[in-house]
């Protein structure tokens, strides 16, 4: 019992703070959300998914110009679209601006995954 006081007691106090914060620490860990990485994947506008969901190659530049007040998002090889947060629209509206293609609008994006919706980091259309 003697032994048991003196490891809890006051002279151990700054060690039980570390040892609670390293616990405390690591039981957050799987919490925290990673960043993913989506490769080669069809930049598409929300307000044409449905229309070019089958083949998204043949989206053109120019309407996902025009629908940009829509969003936009990504198809995955699964065929799953992921809409991008408002911080990556913005991301993705400047990126099919300096894209050169007019058509087969594919992009690598990285970012983060919540249900969804990718909170965008960086987008590169390829």
């Amino acid at each position: 019992m003697i032994r048991h006081e003196r490891l809890l007691g006051k002279e151990n106090e700054p060690m039980n703070r570390i040892f609670l914060a390293i616990v405390v620490s690591l039981l957050l860990i799987p919490f925290t959300a990673l960043a993913e990485t989506w490769k080669d994947v069809p930049v598409v506008d929300t307000l044409c998914l449905k229309d070019v969901k089958a083949d998204p190659d043949k989206h053109t530049k120019q309407c996902a110009l025009q629908c940009a007040k829509g969003g936009y998002g990504v198809l995955t090889i699964d065929g799953e679209y992921l809409t991008f947060d408002a911080a990556g629209n913005e991301k993705a509206l400047a990126a099919l601006k300096a894209a050169t293609k007019s058509d087969h609008l594919r992009a690598t994006v990285e970012g983060t995954r919540t249900g969804q919706t990718i909170e965008l980091a960086w987008i590169a259309i390829e």
